[in-house]
């Protein structure tokens, strides 16, 4: 035969695969698939390290907003009204206690002057008024004799309670209805009280529990604020305030729970200024913490006697454990 024909039939003339030339080509595509194989775990390795530290941050995340370390109180229950009451109760009782001598802070010796005093606190201070009032009665003794005043005479004794002219008008009045209407006797009703020039309810109420034992609730600046500090009302018509109050406490309690709400604001629970830190009522009041809740602080906000300073009777009673007031002019 021809050695020309090297190939066997059916060939192209490319040299055939062979075992041995097929081998490396797989181990080089081996490589390659392991190679990738080497990167892509390499990448989520390298993944897995980046964001491990992420989710980690997040978990704890989590899991302070889930979990914190000292969880919220939850909100308080609206107090009912049955709560409030033995509340409001709990501190006429504490307060009792803080001021036994709690008592009127105007000076009188009668049911007149008491009456008229009350018609001079308007709009000033009750130190004030036993200041004026000593001058004012003993020029004036009677509704009989004050209803004959000159006016112009009574507006120079009682200008130092401001408003005077407004003042003198209504002490004119009252005194010549006194003396016409009732035989120059103050009357002991409330419905004959209120029709007086310049008595309201206030002034009525004062009269009635001081002067006659009829008891009543004086509703001032001062209780009014109080009572609504202490939730026990939301109104601000100090006759519904007056309602509301006579619907949580017995009727015996009236006259002297005003002294003691009264007595309060005006040492310790100010307007301003309240003594929160030195308030000896403090853990009854949901106002807390609107003033000074330091003690020591506070301390130095309370008046009259609780602050060691004189109180505002010149002739206060027996039992009261400040200093008289001085008179007008002295100091």
């Amino acid at each position: 035969m021809s050695s020309s024909k090297s190939g066997s039939p059916g060939t192209t003339g490319k040299p055939a695969k062979t075992a041995e030339t097929g081998a490396p080509r797989r181990a080089t595509a081996a490589a390659r698939t392991e190679g990738t194989a080497r990167t892509a775990a390499g990448a989520t390795a390298a993944t897995a390290r980046t964001t491990a530290p992420a989710k980690k941050a997040a978990a704890r995340k989590a899991s302070v907003t889930k979990t914190p370390a000292e969880p919220a109180k939850a909100p308080a229950k609206p107090e009912s009204h049955l709560a409030m009451v033995r509340r409001a109760r709990r501190i006429n009782r504490e307060l009792a206690e803080v001021y036994p001598y709690a008592h009127p802070e105007l000076d009188f010796r009668n049911p007149f002057e008491l009456l008229c005093a009350t018609v001079l606190s308007a709009q000033t201070t009750d130190l004030r008024v036993n200041q004026t009032t000593p001058a004012l009665f003993a020029a004036y003794p009677t509704p009989e004799d004050m209803a004959a005043a000159v006016p112009e005479e009574m507006e120079e004794l009682i200008r130092p309670t401001g408003f005077f002219r407004a003042k003198t008008k209504s002490l004119l009045g009252l005194s010549a209805a006194l003396r016409d209407e009732f035989g120059g006797e103050v009357p002991g009703r409330l419905d004959d009280l209120v029709k007086l020039p310049g008595v309201g309810r206030k002034t009525a109420n004062v009269v009635l529990g001081n002067a006659f034992g009829v008891p009543g609730i004086t509703v001032d600046t001062h209780f009014g604020r109080l009572v609504r500090r202490w939730k026990w009302t939301d109104e601000e018509d100090p006759v519904k305030v007056e309602a509301v109050v006579a619907d949580i406490f017995p009727k015996s309690e009236w006259t002297m729970l005003s002294h003691r709400v009264i007595f309060h604001g005006r040492r310790v629970c100010h307007a301003r200024k309240p003594a929160c830190g030195a308030c000896p009522i403090a853990p009854l009041c949901p106002s807390y913490g609107e003033g000074e809740t330091d003690p020591e602080k506070a301390g130095k906000l309370l008046k009259y006697e609780m602050g060691g300073q004189p109180g505002q009777r010149l002739s206060p009673p027996a039992d009261y454990p400040g200093t008289p007031a001085p008179p007008l002019g002295a100091g």
